[in-house]
């Protein structure tokens, strides 16, 4: 009995030790993988749901709220408007991948990849009246500050790549600048540093939190963290609060190709069987109808069109990527007059002609880039978005404002007694840049004062038109047919989709849209 009693007694003992031994590796092994790495928390790894990049995404979310109440008010918006985040979901498609790689790959949290859908709806050619643009809505100064570059070709804040890269770099200094507070950051990034640093330091001499929920911040501010949370909440879990969120394959839809020359974009859609809204809509910072003349240009292709895009690249000569046209100097020519009328600018006929000033001789000749198509087929380009919002049809009167010598925001707010920041937003306007002489500006009134006195419909260009039928006559010429019907001779070869080297020929049908007050019509 003593004998089995001291066996079992050291049988006990033994499996002590063993014990102790296990427990020990286990702890020395947590010790050692301290100090080679940080111990990493493990997010969710279903296969399935990871190939969703929504899912991906809302399995990695580091920021919330106090509670759930602070985002009700937001939450009840969407749930009223069902259809939102299924269309902006949807329309973040090209660019989300890109985006949630560029947040991770600088250590940011993921829920700032959801930050478009607040500043801009994911819709690249965002506009606000603020001047702020793109999918980040960076304001000009702020964007030149993280170097997007603005051209008479480019404008970088609405580069989806570059402005994403600029819109991390800057999210990543304001972390710096509040000490690690992530909401405090992005409150930063909506109202600016200056403003929520106040309202820090304000709380702080009171002795408040200074927390974002405890600043007294400018009510947009208030609701801009708190919008960005509910938005990161409905992608979790859209199916309570009866959402629909698109999904999106967690993996790259486009990719980039640097070109080192300009190309003509209907040359690039040949090249890749790719619309031109589609190549506007991934490469909204493009201005006009080709690349920048100065490269190099980092452009996105959808995935599956980069093979044959570098085919063709690889199989056609240099020369052929943009379109030139031989002009002969006439009198009355001028670099600023040749840039105008070949949608060019002066510094790049210059640079291609070897040009150091703007002197040019009658009987000389200039090499020019064209367009390979006409105007119109560029649709998403700045100056036809610009016509389409000239044209677009809302409530009320639609009055063009042509900006003369001397104008100014607030004396054209004052002669159609129309606040100034509506002005701003119709027309996509800076407060603090002058107004371009000649440059058409839409203004919308509710009612016309005085509707019988004709002449001041006539000041005001009330947009009062009609389409008629002309038939050229010896003698005119396009110059002459715009100036009797005052439109101008670009409308002219629009809406007749006239070619430049055949002249008109007498008895030819001509479309005109005329304004029937303002014209000579009979």
């Amino acid at each position: 009995m003593c004998r089995r009693f001291k066996i079992l007694k050291q049988l006990i003992y033994l499996s002590f030790l063993l014990l102790s031994a296990c427990e020990g590796t286990t702890a020395n092994t947590l010790s050692t993988e301290k100090t080679i790495k940080p111990i990493q928390v493990e997010t969710p790894s279903n296969p399935v749901i990871e190939k969703d990049l929504w899912r991906y995404i809302a399995n990695r979310y580091t920021l919330s709220a106090p509670d759930q109440k602070k985002l009700f008010w937001h939450i009840d918006w969407f749930k009223k408007n069902p259809d939102y985040l299924t269309r902006v979901t949807k329309r973040a498609k090209p660019y989300l991948y890109l985006v949630t790689k560029e947040v991770e790959k600088a250590g940011l949290p993921i829920e700032i990849a959801l930050l478009p859908i607040v500043e801009s709806a994911y819709y690249p050619f965002s506009y606000s009246h603020g001047t702020a643009s793109g999918l980040w809505q960076f304001i000009p100064s702020t964007g030149r500050l993280y170097g997007l570059k603005e051209t008479w070709w480019y404008d970088g804040r609405r580069d989806v790549l570059a402005s994403t890269k600029a819109a991390v770099k800057y999210l990543k200094n304001l972390n710096k600048l509040f000490k690690g507070d992530w909401l405090l950051a992005i409150a930063a990034y909506n109202s600016g540093p200056g403003r929520v640093q106040k309202a820090v330091r304000k709380n702080k001499k009171l002795g408040k939190k200074a927390d974002f929920w405890h600043l007294d911040l400018p009510s947009e501010t208030k609701g801009y963290v708190p919008r960005l949370l509910a938005v990161a909440e409905l992608i979790k879990s859209p199916s309570l609060y009866n959402q629909s969120v698109t999904s999106i394959d967690n993996q790259p839809q486009v990719r980039s190709v640097v070109l080192n020359s300009q190309f003509d974009l209907a040359l690039i859609s040949q090249w890749t069987d790719l619309s031109l809204d589609e190549l506007y809509s991934l490469n909204p910072g493009l201005k006009r109808w080709a690349t920048p003349s100065t490269g190099p240009y980092t452009m996105l292709l959808p995935v599956d069109a980069i093979e044959k895009f570098e085919e063709n690249l690889s199989i056609h000569p240099k020369e052929g990527r943009v379109r030139w046209l031989r002009h002969k100097i006439k009198a009355g020519d001028s670099l600023s007059y040749l840039s105008h009328k070949f949608k060019t600018t002066v510094d790049q006929i210059k640079s291609v002609n070897n040009l150091n000033s703007n002197v040019i001789k009658v009987g000389e000749y200039l090499i020019v880039p064209i367009a390979q198509k006409s105007e119109n087929y560029y649709s998403l380009s700045e100056d036809q978005r610009e016509k389409r919002r000239i044209n677009a049809k809302k409530n009320g009167f639609k009055v063009i404002h042509t900006v003369k010598s001397g104008d100014s925001l607030w004396k054209i707010s004052n002669k159609y007694d129309t606040p100034i920041k509506s002005i701003i937003k119709w027309n996509h306007l800076s407060r603090t840049e002058p107004l371009k002489i000649g440059k058409k500006l839409v203004i919308w009134r509710s009612s016309i004062t005085k509707p019988d006195d004709l002449s001041k419909v006539v000041n005001t260009g009330i947009d009062i038109s009609r389409k008629v039928t002309y038939r050229v006559r010896n003698g005119d010429n396009l110059s002459k047919i715009a100036s009797k019907f005052k439109v101008s001779v670009s409308d002219l070869k629009s809406w007749n989709k006239l070619d430049d080297k055949k002249p008109l020929q007498i008895g030819q049908k001509l479309k005109i849209i005329v304004n029937v007050i303002n014209s000579k019509m009979k």
